[in-house]
């Protein structure tokens, strides 16, 4: 049996991001702020906070296009407060949450437009609303290993199941976070 006979698609994609979300803010509630914002590990110099405000970008982006059916993934706004404070990037993680419960009940049986830039210039793709916050979704993930590897670097051990890998790794082979 397909845990889609039970929930939509839908249900299960935004069920499966705010679980994902979860695990930010339990990473937040361990961190504290020097943590958070210590950008000395190299080779890119990025803190915890700016990723946790990349990803949240990312997820903002697709709220503030579906409007006009114009997802804009390059004009993020870059909001340094959730990059240098971790209870404002908590009350995002939860408005986000509750936005994305919202979208449960609403017909999205139409395209979505997506404009991204490929590294030679901006293009527009369609999507649903599904596939893009599948994609949102596992950009997260993404974000969440480099987090991960800054944290390692820092000697900070946490114990956050789940965190920074894809669901399809072998849990045999997850280790760190």
């Amino acid at each position: 049996m397909y845990i889609t006979s039970i929930f939509s698609m839908k249900e299960l994609i935004i069920s499966s991001i705010n679980h994902n979300l979860n695990k930010a803010i339990v990473l937040l509630d361990a961190l504290d702020t020097e943590t958070y914002c210590d950008n000395s590990v190299g080779p890119y110099h990025s803190s915890i906070g700016s990723h946790i405000r990349h990803t949240l970008d990312f997820f903002d982006c697709v709220i503030h296009g579906l409007d006009t059916n114009d997802i804009d993934l390059t004009s993020r706004k870059r909001d340094e407060i959730i990059s240098t404070n971790k209870e404002a990037a908590k009350n995002h993680i939860y408005a986000l949450q509750e936005t994305l419960l919202s979208y449960i009940d609403v017909n999205t049986d139409y395209l979505i437009h997506v404009t991204d830039n490929m590294g030679q210039g901006k293009v527009t793709v369609n999507y649903t609303l599904e596939s893009i916050l599948a994609h949102a979704n596992s950009h997260a993930i993404h974000h969440y290993a480099t987090i991960g590897y800054i944290l390692d670097q820092l000697e900070i051990e946490l114990k956050i199941p789940g965190f920074g890998y894809n669901p399809t790794t072998p849990v045999n082979k997850r280790e760190g976070i």
